[in-house]
């Protein structure tokens, strides 16, 4: 091979690799929640529950979604997220996401309580389309200034407590119609909601308690707003009580 031509291929070559890996920061992907959507339906059973070490072994659709979180978001390309829902479909999917592969990366805690807490939430830092920021700035900076409540029956954190991890991505053009069926799912639960015909009592998972401002929003009491979406009707007489919050993680192996 004549020198100067095999120079010319291996600028090409190195010109194409170089454009290749340099590809990802500005081309988004047709369906940017397809990789997130495989890990889902994968990884997470008919419970919500997480086979999060089996997602260690094969996290290649995760590490792809989260690498188009770390490079778009609301923020960063404004223009491709026009509407509310965009926006909520792609912060609540990012948080999801965010928190399962935090427990990965934090080596399967069983519980996020006490001090797990306060790193896994509020220490630990993660790239969304180009700024550092933490689960906790996310949702309360982010998602919770979009107002709609009814982001709090869809956000995961990955513990019991939370609300059942669907296995379908939120999109944008579909999100009200999920959300109002994650509402209803929630209040269908009798680990979430729980009547005392006796005492004239009601309780309700500790999420009501922690986000009583967001629901007040909507509805004048906790009774109204749940009524809403509750099969069956709390009287508006009984008094409310919260059921403990579950930090223990939705690990489908946390049994063994």
């Amino acid at each position: 091979m004549i020198p100067e031509l095999k120079n010319v291929k291996t600028i090409a070559a190195l010109a194409f690799l170089l454009f290749v890996s340099m590809a990802p920061a500005w081309a988004q992907p047709s369906d940017p929640y397809e990789h997130w959507a495989q890990v889902l339906t994968r990884f997470v059973d008919e419970r919500g529950e997480v086979d999060f070490r089996a997602l260690a072994r094969e996290r290649a659709d995760l590490e792809a979604f989260l690498g188009y979180v770390a490079r778009v978001s609301p923020r960063s390309t404004a223009e491709s997220f026009a509407s509310r829902e965009a926006k909520l479909a792609y912060y609540i999917n990012a948080y999801n996401a965010l928190a399962m592969f935090n427990v990965i990366d934090s080596g399967f805690p069983r519980s996020l309580s006490g001090l797990t807490k306060v790193r896994f939430f509020g220490f630990k830092r993660f790239t969304v389309g180009g700024e550092r920021m933490t689960l906790y700035t996310i949702e309360n900076d982010l998602i919770r200034p979009l107002g709609d409540e009814r982001v709090h029956f869809a956000l995961n954190c990955m513990s019991v407590g939370c609300p059942r991890l669907p296995r379908t991505a939120f999109r944008a053009e579909t999100l009200d119609r999920q959300l109002d069926v994650e509402a209803r799912r929630f209040f269908s639960e009798g680990r979430n909601l729980q009547m005392d015909p006796e005492r004239k009592i009601v309780r309700v998972s500790g999420i009501l308690d922690f986000y009583t401002k967001d629901f007040l929003a909507r509805m004048p009491t906790l009774i109204s707003y749940i009524n809403l979406y509750a099969s069956v009707q709390v009287p508006g007489d009984y008094q409310t009580e919260f059921i403990d919050y579950g930090w223990t993680v939705n690990d489908q192996h946390r049994d063994r």
